[in-house]
Protein backbone atom coordinates (compact mmCIF):
# COMPACT_ATOMS: atom_id res chain seq x y z
CA UNK A 1 0.00 0.00 0.00
CA UNK A 2 1.64 3.49 -0.99
CA UNK A 3 2.19 6.00 1.78
CA UNK A 4 -0.37 8.31 2.73
CA UNK A 5 0.02 11.69 0.56
CA UNK A 6 -0.23 13.54 3.67
CA UNK A 7 2.79 11.99 5.06
CA UNK A 8 4.54 12.38 1.65
CA UNK A 9 4.28 15.81 2.19
CA UNK A 10 5.69 15.84 5.70
CA UNK A 11 9.05 13.65 4.29
CA UNK A 12 9.53 16.13 1.43
CA UNK A 13 9.07 19.04 4.04
CA UNK A 14 11.71 17.23 5.96
CA UNK A 15 13.70 16.77 3.02
CA UNK A 16 13.95 21.03 2.02
CA UNK A 17 14.24 21.81 5.55
CA UNK A 18 17.45 19.89 5.78
CA UNK A 19 18.78 21.26 1.84
CA UNK A 20 18.18 24.60 3.44
CA UNK A 21 20.01 23.79 6.03
CA UNK A 22 17.41 23.93 8.32
CA UNK A 23 18.48 20.68 10.21
CA UNK A 24 16.70 21.77 13.72
CA UNK A 25 13.49 22.17 12.26
CA UNK A 26 13.70 19.35 10.03
CA UNK A 27 14.65 17.57 12.98
CA UNK A 28 10.99 18.13 14.61
CA UNK A 29 9.45 17.72 11.48
CA UNK A 30 11.15 13.82 10.92
CA UNK A 31 10.32 13.56 14.98
CA UNK A 32 6.25 14.32 14.64
CA UNK A 33 6.27 11.99 10.96
CA UNK A 34 7.92 8.69 13.00
CA UNK A 35 5.44 9.24 15.94
CA UNK A 36 2.62 8.34 13.45
CA UNK A 37 0.74 5.27 14.10
CA UNK A 38 -0.32 4.99 10.64
CA UNK A 39 3.27 4.14 9.21
CA UNK A 40 4.34 1.18 7.31
CA UNK A 41 6.97 -0.65 8.67
CA UNK A 42 8.84 -0.07 4.96
CA UNK A 43 8.02 3.82 5.55
CA UNK A 44 9.62 3.74 9.45
CA UNK A 45 12.82 2.41 7.83
CA UNK A 46 12.70 4.61 5.10
CA UNK A 47 12.41 8.27 7.24
CA UNK A 48 14.31 6.55 9.97
CA UNK A 49 16.79 6.61 7.86
CA UNK A 50 16.49 10.27 6.97
CA UNK A 51 16.27 11.45 10.05
CA UNK A 52 19.63 9.14 11.74
CA UNK A 53 21.71 10.97 8.78
CA UNK A 54 20.10 14.79 9.78
CA UNK A 55 20.71 13.88 13.35
CA UNK A 56 24.87 13.06 12.17
CA UNK A 57 24.84 16.04 10.58
CA UNK A 58 23.86 18.54 14.00
CA UNK A 59 26.77 16.52 15.72
CA UNK A 60 29.16 16.64 12.79
CA UNK A 61 27.97 20.39 12.45
CA UNK A 62 28.40 24.04 14.46
CA UNK A 63 24.70 24.51 14.38
CA UNK A 64 23.72 25.04 18.07
CA UNK A 65 21.10 22.59 19.77
CA UNK A 66 19.53 22.18 23.11
CA UNK A 67 22.59 19.53 23.41
CA UNK A 68 25.42 21.80 22.73
CA UNK A 69 27.28 25.59 23.58
CA UNK A 70 30.27 27.41 22.47
CA UNK A 71 33.18 27.94 24.77
CA UNK A 72 35.03 30.72 24.01
CA UNK A 73 38.71 29.96 24.31
CA UNK A 74 40.98 31.36 26.63
CA UNK A 75 44.69 31.73 26.69
CA UNK A 76 46.25 28.68 27.35
CA UNK A 77 43.96 26.23 26.33
CA UNK A 78 43.87 23.34 24.00
CA UNK A 79 41.85 21.34 22.49
CA UNK A 80 42.70 18.47 24.84
CA UNK A 81 42.32 20.51 27.57
CA UNK A 82 39.07 21.86 26.29
CA UNK A 83 37.98 18.11 25.59
CA UNK A 84 39.16 16.77 29.24
CA UNK A 85 37.29 20.01 30.84
CA UNK A 86 33.82 18.89 28.92
CA UNK A 87 34.61 14.94 29.16
CA UNK A 88 34.16 15.08 25.31
CA UNK A 89 36.62 13.64 22.29
CA UNK A 90 39.06 15.57 20.87
CA UNK A 91 37.91 14.06 17.32
CA UNK A 92 34.24 15.55 18.06
CA UNK A 93 35.54 19.07 18.97
CA UNK A 94 37.54 19.07 15.37
CA UNK A 95 34.19 17.56 12.91
CA UNK A 96 32.08 20.01 14.61
CA UNK A 97 34.12 22.81 14.46
CA UNK A 98 35.51 22.09 10.98
CA UNK A 99 39.12 22.06 12.09
CA UNK A 100 41.71 21.55 10.01
CA UNK A 101 44.22 21.37 12.44
CA UNK A 102 44.43 21.33 16.74
CA UNK A 103 45.57 25.13 16.43
CA UNK A 104 43.35 27.02 18.57
CA UNK A 105 43.21 30.69 19.10
CA UNK A 106 42.19 32.80 22.50
CA UNK A 107 38.63 34.49 21.66
CA UNK A 108 37.61 31.60 19.28
CA UNK A 109 34.30 29.84 19.69
CA UNK A 110 33.75 26.26 19.87
CA UNK A 111 31.23 24.11 19.88
CA UNK A 112 30.99 21.71 22.61
CA UNK A 113 28.27 18.87 23.19
CA UNK A 114 27.23 19.26 26.68
CA UNK A 115 24.58 16.19 26.72
CA UNK A 116 25.62 12.65 27.22
CA UNK A 117 25.91 10.36 25.00
CA UNK A 118 25.87 6.21 26.14
CA UNK A 119 25.09 2.77 23.70
CA UNK A 120 22.65 0.34 24.08
CA UNK A 121 23.35 -3.52 22.45
CA UNK A 122 20.12 -5.49 21.85
CA UNK A 123 21.77 -8.96 21.34
CA UNK A 124 18.46 -10.33 19.84
CA UNK A 125 18.50 -8.13 17.10
CA UNK A 126 22.29 -7.94 16.53
CA UNK A 127 21.88 -3.32 16.63
CA UNK A 128 23.64 -1.18 18.53
CA UNK A 129 21.83 1.66 19.31
CA UNK A 130 23.73 5.32 20.23
CA UNK A 131 22.13 7.88 22.52
CA UNK A 132 22.17 11.35 23.46
CA UNK A 133 20.94 12.04 26.89
CA UNK A 134 19.08 8.79 26.68
CA UNK A 135 17.18 9.66 22.95
CA UNK A 136 17.89 7.55 20.24
CA UNK A 137 20.03 9.16 17.47
CA UNK A 138 21.05 6.09 15.17
CA UNK A 139 21.23 2.31 14.77
CA UNK A 140 24.27 0.13 13.82
CA UNK A 141 23.84 -3.46 12.87
CA UNK A 142 26.38 -5.54 14.35
CA UNK A 143 27.76 -8.95 15.23
CA UNK A 144 27.29 -9.96 18.80
CA UNK A 145 28.87 -13.45 20.15
CA UNK A 146 28.24 -16.91 18.91
CA UNK A 147 26.93 -19.29 21.72
CA UNK A 148 25.45 -16.07 23.91
CA UNK A 149 29.04 -14.87 24.57
CA UNK A 150 28.41 -11.87 24.98
CA UNK A 151 28.05 -10.64 28.50
CA UNK A 152 24.87 -8.70 29.56
CA UNK A 153 24.87 -5.97 31.93
CA UNK A 154 26.19 -2.18 32.37
CA UNK A 155 29.73 -1.64 31.10
CA UNK A 156 31.84 1.56 30.67
CA UNK A 157 34.37 2.32 27.63
CA UNK A 158 37.67 2.35 29.56
CA UNK A 159 40.33 2.41 26.79
CA UNK A 160 40.35 3.35 23.15
CA UNK A 161 42.93 2.19 20.39
CA UNK A 162 43.48 3.43 16.81
CA UNK A 163 44.88 0.21 14.39
CA UNK A 164 44.60 -2.15 17.78
CA UNK A 165 47.21 -4.90 18.25
CA UNK A 166 45.38 -8.59 18.43
CA UNK A 167 46.45 -10.01 21.42
CA UNK A 168 44.91 -13.55 20.83
CA UNK A 169 45.83 -17.49 21.98
CA UNK A 170 49.27 -16.13 23.55
CA UNK A 171 50.48 -13.98 19.93
CA UNK A 172 50.17 -11.06 18.84
CA UNK A 173 48.52 -10.06 15.64
CA UNK A 174 50.11 -6.27 14.41
CA UNK A 175 47.24 -4.09 12.77
CA UNK A 176 48.46 -4.69 9.37
CA UNK A 177 48.06 -8.27 9.25
CA UNK A 178 45.32 -9.93 7.31
CA UNK A 179 44.95 -12.18 10.32
CA UNK A 180 44.05 -8.94 12.63
CA UNK A 181 40.06 -9.80 13.01
CA UNK A 182 39.44 -6.37 14.79
CA UNK A 183 39.35 -3.86 12.16
CA UNK A 184 40.31 0.20 12.62
CA UNK A 185 39.07 0.62 16.15
CA UNK A 186 38.85 -0.54 19.55
CA UNK A 187 36.60 0.63 22.51
CA UNK A 188 37.73 -1.61 25.32
CA UNK A 189 35.41 -2.02 28.41
CA UNK A 190 35.83 -2.54 31.85
CA UNK A 191 35.88 -6.12 31.79
CA UNK A 192 38.77 -7.74 30.52
CA UNK A 193 39.14 -8.92 27.06
CA UNK A 194 35.56 -7.46 25.85
CA UNK A 195 34.79 -4.59 23.82
CA UNK A 196 33.21 -2.91 20.58
CA UNK A 197 35.75 -3.18 17.07
CA UNK A 198 35.77 -3.16 13.60
CA UNK A 199 35.87 -6.26 12.13
CA UNK A 200 37.99 -7.75 8.72
CA UNK A 201 34.91 -9.85 8.01
CA UNK A 202 31.91 -7.39 7.10
CA UNK A 203 29.68 -10.47 6.39
CA UNK A 204 29.47 -11.71 9.74
CA UNK A 205 27.38 -8.40 10.88
CA UNK A 206 23.99 -8.90 11.73
CA UNK A 207 24.97 -12.16 13.04
CA UNK A 208 26.04 -13.90 16.38
CA UNK A 209 29.63 -14.49 15.13
CA UNK A 210 32.08 -13.54 17.73
CA UNK A 211 34.05 -14.57 20.74
CA UNK A 212 32.44 -12.12 22.57
CA UNK A 213 32.88 -8.72 21.52
CA UNK A 214 30.31 -6.30 19.43
CA UNK A 215 31.65 -6.28 16.19
CA UNK A 216 30.83 -3.24 13.55
CA UNK A 217 31.53 -2.11 10.02
CA UNK A 218 34.84 -0.12 10.12
CA UNK A 219 32.97 3.11 8.80
CA UNK A 220 30.50 2.60 11.60
CA UNK A 221 33.14 1.90 14.42
CA UNK A 222 35.36 5.25 13.17
CA UNK A 223 32.25 7.67 13.20
CA UNK A 224 31.21 6.69 17.39
CA UNK A 225 34.81 6.05 18.12
CA UNK A 226 34.86 10.26 17.31
CA UNK A 227 31.87 10.64 19.34
CA UNK A 228 32.14 8.65 22.62
CA UNK A 229 34.69 9.52 25.48
CA UNK A 230 36.12 7.40 28.12
CA UNK A 231 33.93 6.91 30.35
CA UNK A 232 30.57 6.50 28.23
CA UNK A 233 28.15 3.99 29.93
CA UNK A 234 27.11 0.54 27.65
CA UNK A 235 24.14 -1.20 28.12
CA UNK A 236 24.19 -4.66 26.23
CA UNK A 237 20.79 -6.52 26.92
CA UNK A 238 19.27 -9.77 24.93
Amino acid sequence: MPADPSVLDQVQEAVELTEQGKYLEAQGKYEGILCQSNLTEDEKVAIQKGYEELNMKLIFSRIETPNSFFHQVQPGESLYKIAKKYAVTIDLLRKSNSLTSDVIHPEMKLKVQKGVFSVQVDKSDNILILLLDEKPIKHYPVATGRDNRTPIGEFEIKNKLVNPTWFHAGTVVPPESPENILGTRWLGFDYQGYGIHGTTQPDSIGKQATSGCIRMHNHDVEEIYSILPRGTKVIIAD
